[in-house]
């Protein structure tokens, strides 16, 4: 039976892997800090969930506890590490920077050490479409270079992006760095604006709009985004033999078995178009708030999602509408609102 250790996996992405991966077969080792940056209830039912699968087990632990996580990868075994641990949230890392370099830097250093220590034979790492901060040639491509991050976060998890690399290039432990756009779906974050915007216009509050709505995101369904990870698992890079038979657009490290990888729609959705398809969803109209671009975000997101495809033969699919209306009656079941 195949082992797949997934960190973060009381997360909203890491339990829609987890499910994933159960439902196929695969043996799931999760790992969770269940940290309160946001409801530690709605962590609690999806791990809730997840314990109903006889091959799923569970470590309640910080990346940061070294020794521990360590002791628990190598006593699982696991073939692959899929990393999605860590501190979320552009804005919150204004708040509190600390935990960022804490859990991102300091968790991801601990994750590729006890990978090297275990002998993984491929490290899966969660990225962000938020590296490639102020860039404005659109659609984002993996080959792009990424130096101007725009947030804390971002910052962390371009370090996580170079630090992995190095541990490829020194070891040979193979790693696929993948970029999340926008990600959204049933169990999502509370912080994130499908939610944020879907409780208020329910319950006829304000939404805050920034960037008076000149906005764009990649909106991602996270069941697609989970299909594309899975399918990463098994396009495991391999240290090119000759640089310069790597493919025009393929991102894989001349000097390393290391590739970074976006997963996204590859649809540019305005933020105006994202309210209606909340408001088509709920029945309801919002009502507006506008104001201004908030400190760390960037005004647009757009994936180039080419090099997935090339490598997995998927692409996401799933529209905003339709992702959406999904969205709406999760919620109204989840939370039995009308």
């Amino acid at each position: 039976m195949r082992r797949i250790y997934i960190t973060g996996a009381a997360g909203f992405i890491g339990y829609h892997l987890a499910e994933l991966l159960l439902a196929e077969g695969f043996r799931v080792h999760g790992h969770d800090g269940m940290t309160a940056y946001y409801d530690v209830t709605l962590k609690r039912r999806r791990l809730a969930g997840l314990m109903q699968h006889p091959g799923f087990s569970f470590t309640e632990s910080m990346l940061e506890e070294n020794a521990r996580l360590a002791a628990d990868i190598r006593d699982f075994g696991p073939e692959a590490i899929v990393h999605l641990g860590a501190q979320a949230g552009v804005r919150y890392s204004l708040e509190a920077p600390r935990s960022y370099l804490s859990s991102n830097v300091d968790g991801t250093f601990n994750v590729l050490e006890a990978a090297r220590d275990a002998g993984v034979g491929h490290v899966l790492l969660a990225s962000t479409s938020s590296v490639y901060g102020a860039n404005t040639e659109m659609p984002y491509r993996e080959t792009d270079k990424c130096d101007t991050q725009v947030s804390l976060y971002a910052a962390t998890k371009k370090a996580t992006e170079s630090l992995s690399h190095s541990w490829a290039h020194l070891y040979g432990l193979p790693v696929t760095a993948f970029r999340f756009f926008t990600v959204y779906g049933p169990w999502g974050r509370p912080d994130m604006a499908p939610y944020k915007f879907t409780r208020a216009i329910l319950e006829g509050d304000t939404i805050d709009v920034y960037g008076h709505g000149n906005m764009f995101r990649d909106f991602t369904y996270v069941t697609d985004l989970v299909r594309g990870i899975r399918l990463l698992i098994d396009a495991v890079p391999v240290r090119p033999t000759d640089p310069a038979e790597i493919a025009p657009g393929d991102s894989l490290s001349p000097v390393a078995p290391w590739r970074v990888v976006n997963i996204g729609n590859g649809e540019k959705v305005s933020l105006g178009d994202f309210i209606a398809a909340i408001e088509a969803a709920t029945g309801r109209l919002a009502r507006r708030n506008l104001m201004e671009m908030q400190k760390g975000d960037v005004p647009a997101t757009w994936a180039d999602n080419s090099l997935l495809q090339r490598l997995t033969g998927y692409r996401p699919e799933t529209n905003i509408v339709e992702g959406m209306a999904r969205f709406v009656a999760w919620y109204r079941s989840y939370y039995g609102a009308s």
